[in-house]
């Protein structure tokens, strides 16, 4: 009878470990917040993953030497703005480029100028500024290398890159 009891509170036990283990979804987890229906296994988890969401465009290109956002890219910022004023705990990370003309520093200065430009937008659309940071990768980081003007013009840019 007594093993019985112990066998029973260890079952219990072992039970109760296995569903402590389990997650659940809270407002700080992306994963449940954006997902979509499982019921297709190639579907993209987050929105900003499926080509057919308008979250998926998440570059902005800019002009030779210039930081302030050309129209095309505006429609683009509003898109990301309304989905981050409408989720406040999800962020964003913003990383500015430039082409390799110009020095070192004076892209990483463009990059930045390119990166703040973008978060100006976000935030006067409704995106707290807790949810939004930035980085400058100057010339580093080429979304395509080459040294003419259709290589130069692709690596004029901000990404906006979803934070986990």
């Amino acid at each position: 009878m007594k093993a019985l009891k112990v066998l029973v509170v260890l079952l219990f036990a072992t039970l109760l470990a296995a569903c402590s283990g389990s997650k659940r979804p809270d407002d700080h987890d992306v994963n449940s917040r954006n997902a979509k229906s499982h019921t297709d296994q190639n579907a993209s988890i987050y929105p900003w993953e499926d080509p057919n969401n308008p979250l998926y465009n998440r570059i902005i290109y800019f002009d030779y030497d210039k930081s302030d956002v050309k129209e095309e890219g505006r429609t683009t910022i509003a898109t990301h703005a309304k989905f981050l004023a409408a989720n406040p705990n999800q962020r964003v990370r913003l990383e500015g480029h430039a082409d390799e003309r110009g020095s070192r520093e004076y892209n990483i200065g463009l990059g930045e100028r390119r990166s703040q430009a973008v978060r100006r937008l976000m935030v006067f659309q409704g995106v707290a500024d807790h949810q939004i940071e930035t980085i400058s990768y100057g010339e580093e980081k080429p979304a395509v290398d080459g040294h003419d003007e259709s290589a130069w013009a692709q690596n004029r840019r901000v990404e906006i890159r979803y934070v986990k």
